[in-house]
């Protein structure tokens, strides 16, 4: 699991020049590697080991992800534009230090334009309902008052996913997180790969619990509302991309919540 969330965390300052990511070594299994000897050997105190929390311009370790992210961006429409000419992939990364210092760079959440949206999805993996990897899944969400977002309940949201917080090692649920900013409100969501379908067939008479994809995905649904860091009292909702896709509308019923 990758160190990437915590409670509160602070983003790092931006660097008027960032570091070439493309030209640091990747450090095996999450250690730190040097950049000048590139091996675990000691460093001497010229060869300083130097992250982006020491320093967000001239830092000489990279830290892998356990997943490589692509983050996706939809541009308000201009008129009857289809979706996809409006969906954009924007970049790549599969470590901490791609991921801050594309964070740094980029629009803050808060300043996007109605009907904006930031999408971030394993690669591989498009923010669409018919997406294969998708097709058969739903999501959680919980909708803000209000048109402008706030930074950090986003940013904890995308460390959470990133740092593998939302699930258990061998879930194999989480797909992405996706923020939409509307005239009169914001909205989070977090994809999921099932929907909590009861098992079928021989899986079914061979599992001891059926409901086991429903209360799979249940702890999921807490633990981002965790991160949300919700009132008392508030609930999130999950519902299927199926029954979206129906309805022609992201305001499917919810099939549960939490």
């Amino acid at each position: 699991m990758a160190e990437v969330a915590s409670n509160g965390p602070t983003p790092v300052p931006a660097a008027s020049e960032p570091v070439p990511l493309d030209t640091i070594p990747v450090s095996p299994n999450g250690a730190m590697t040097d950049v000048t000897n590139g091996s675990d050997k000691p460093s001497t105190d010229s060869e300083k080991v130097v992250t982006v929390f020491d320093d967000p311009a001239n830092f000489n370790v990279k830290h892998q992800l356990q997943h490589t992210w692509t983050l996706w961006f939809t541009k308000p429409p201009s008129g009857k534009q289809d979706w996809n000419e409006l969906l954009k992939e924007v970049i790549s990364f599969d470590s901490v230090e791609e991921f801050w210092g594309i964070y740094n760079n980029i629009t803050p959440a808060s300043e996007l334009a109605q009907k904006s949206d930031y999408h971030l999805f394993k690669q591989g993996v498009r923010p669409e309902w018919e997406d294969p990897q998708n097709k058969h899944g739903g999501r959680w969400h919980y909708t803000f008052k209000g048109s402008k977002a706030n930074d950090e309940t986003w940013l904890n949201i995308m460390l959470a996913a990133i740092g593998e917080m939302l699930e258990d090692e061998n879930d194999n649920e989480v797909m992405g997180v996706v923020v939409n900013i509307r005239k009169a409100f914001w909205r989070v969501g977090l994809w999921t790969r099932t929907a909590g379908q009861p098992l079928k067939g021989k899986n079914a008479d061979a599992a001891a619990d059926k409901e086991e994809p429903r209360k799979r995905l249940e702890k999921i649904g807490k633990n981002f509302k965790d991160v949300l860091n919700m009132p008392a009292g508030e609930t999130v909702e999950f519902s299927g991309h199926a029954d979206s896709a129906h309805t022609g509308s992201s305001r499917a019923k919810a099939k549960f919540t939490v």
